[in-house]
């Protein structure tokens, strides 16, 4: 089958590669795809953000009372069964009057009781795990579905193709993410301004961006969808006045990709 004629299978490949779940020869086939195909790695990018931001919102939990109170019956539970084993090992004793030692319905109901309450406990912790993990799965799947719908995406990279600001789009709220990959940060009197270059238009502006790691910005659906490049100019403090063109030089650009559907 040929990966690059199939989207679906591109998508869930790239998931598989960003949850860690492909593996082996397999993992290294992929790797050396997406090498050679700009969209395969795109979709790699997108779900390994995708899932970093879950886990983002992922608050911390400390471990509730019932966890210990499981991990406390376990290790009990080992120390029985290893007194047990320890008084199986045991030379026999003699054998009480009335019958022989393994005749003594004493010692068959409590091997029996130990028995059932090992099974008991072993249940119990087994559904009690289940519905736990049930739970896990439940709230992951959850966030995943009010994860923002990434359409395009776009990695501007320096003359030298440093990539320095991955850039993502979600139609549905209409947000730009700007997020620094990059070690290069402005002059406090210099701003980063982000420019659509739709063809045979002027340059429009989408944007300044602050100092900050992640920044978020408002652009229209339309503009997104008519300029295949985008482009970072270094301006003065705040960005030109609206409605001007650049003044300053194109630090970073970078092609404009539709993600797979």
């Amino acid at each position: 089958m040929n990966i690059h004629k199939n989207p679906g299978l591109m998508d869930q490949l790239a998931a598989s590669y960003a949850l860690g779940t492909l593996r082996g020869g397999a993992r290294r086939r992929f790797e050396t795809l997406a090498r050679d195909n700009a969209t395969l790695r795109v979709t790699a990018l997108i779900w390994q953000s995708r899932l970093a931001s879950v886990a983002e919102l992922q608050p911390e939990v400390a471990p509730s009372p019932v966890v210990w109170k499981r991990i406390e019956n376990l290790i009990h539970a080992e120390k029985q069964a290893h007194a047990m084993q320890a008084a199986r090992n045991v030379p026999a004793v003699p054998a009480p009057a009335g019958g022989r030692w393994w005749s003594s319905l004493g010692l068959w109901r409590g091997a029996t009781a130990a028995g059932a309450f090992a099974t008991l406990l072993a249940v119990v912790t087994g559904v009690n795990f289940t519905r736990q993990l049930s739970g896990q799965v439940q709230e992951l799947s959850a966030k995943l579905t009010n994860t923002p719908a990434i359409e395009y995406v776009a990695v501007l990279a320096d003359d030298k193709a440093n990539a320095s600001i991955l850039v993502t789009f979600d139609p549905k709220s209409q947000k730009l993410m700007l997020k620094r990959v990059g070690d290069f940060r402005e002059q406090p009197d210099k701003s980063l301004e982000l420019w659509a270059l739709p063809p045979g238009a002027p340059a429009k502006s989408l944007g300044v961006m602050s100092g900050d790691a992640v920044v978020q910005l408002t652009a229209a659906d339309s503009d997104i969808r008519r300029s295949p490049v985008l482009a970072i100019t270094l301006e003065p403090k705040g960005g030109v006045p609206a409605g001007t063109a650049a003044t300053g030089p194109i630090l970073f650009k970078g092609a404009l990709i539709r993600t797979p559907e």
